[in-house]
């Protein structure tokens, strides 16, 4: 999945001004939507070990970043990132925690805790805020501070009614956020930043595939043509939302941006309830309304600072 919107020092793919907000949207919708239905995907392949479905996605997200790559012109990018040691090491750390979380994720659509999953990217906003906070010397103003403790409530709820499914959206949230505080180190490209990443996980994704080519439960690619395409999808449904999403940076603001994150979770959300047929336990409702609060002044506090700035800008 995604980090909420970061802008790295010299990304090459900085957020426009708001006057072109107009045409970020389209690809902004187009990428939360594919990464909200998500869950329907996976479904789809649920014969497949959740290890060996993720070593099948960074198989055939490589070719694929490496094709947008070039149609896109950013090779220059991804070899000055090769060239770096300390750019490296930070995307290998990147890598094995985005491997983490696409497993979890996964694992948990596929085995029924797609609500749990839901909170996590909820939740992953307001630890990316407190991150900042305790990594980046970033001040919280009093309504951020509400927000994280309001957050802070929702969770503790879990620990007494849902403790075995709190572990799911922690760690969702907690190796997102981490990804996203990562990558926001580093002066390389949402695109560019994923083909190394994939790349420095494609041996070991390798290793698994013929782990499980030899095991009853394998997919046994190429055998069944159906379901080989499904995988090769997995490539497809990885790259091209974050392309999405890396036009959108470039052509909105990243606050706006940062609104329309929350459609993928709230899509989510109402699949594991409507169509999943999940359970929603009075914990996990209470604790979703208190998200929801947390976020509502997260979102609250976005938009009086933005409204400040405006102001500020305005001539005398």
């Amino acid at each position: 999945m995604r980090p909420i919107p970061t802008q790295p020092a010299g990304n090459s793919e900085p957020s426009g001004s708001s006057s072109g907000g107009a045409s970020g949207l389209p690809a902004a919708l187009g990428a939360y939507l594919i990464w909200g239905f998500l869950p329907l995907y996976l479904i789809l392949v649920k014969s497949v070990p959740p290890i060996e479905f993720v070593g099948w996605r960074i198989i055939w997200t490589v070719p694929i970043c490496l094709l947008i790559v070039a149609f896109r012109k950013q090779g220059t990018e991804v070899r000055a990132a090769l060239g770096n040691v300390r750019v490296m090491l930070t995307l290998t750390a990147s890598a094995v925690l985005i491997g983490i979380n696409w497993l979890v994720y996964i694992w948990a659509v596929q085995d029924g805790h797609v609500l749990a999953a839901s909170l996590g990217y909820y939740i992953n906003p307001l630890i990316n805020v407190l991150l900042g906070t305790l990594v980046l010397g970033e001040k919280l103003s009093k309504r951020q501070w509400a927000a994280v403790g309001i957050a802070a409530v929702a969770v503790s709820l879990l620990l007494g009614g849902a403790l075995t499914t709190l572990w799911i959206s922690l760690t969702l949230a907690i190796s997102f956020g981490t990804y996203g505080l990562l990558r926001k180190q580093v002066a390389v490209g949402a695109l560019p930043g994923l083909t190394i990443e994939s790349s420095i996980l494609l041996l070991p994704a390798i290793g698994v595939a013929f782990y499980y080519a030899g095991t009853e439960q394998g997919a046994s690619f190429g055998q069944d043509i159906g379901l080989s395409l499904l995988l090769i999808l997995g490539g497809v449904v990885t790259a091209i939302p974050l392309l999405l999403f890396a036009i959108a940076a470039r052509r909105m603001d990243y606050s706006t941006l940062g609104f329309i994150q929350f459609l993928a979770p709230t899509i989510v959300f109402f699949l594991g309830i409507f169509l999943f047929g999940e359970e929603l336990k009075p914990v996990q409702l209470a604790c979703f309304i208190l998200i929801w609060a947390a976020l509502a002044v997260f979102v609250w506090d976005l938009v009086a600072k933005r409204s400040a700035q405006a102001k500020s800008t305005l001539p005398a």
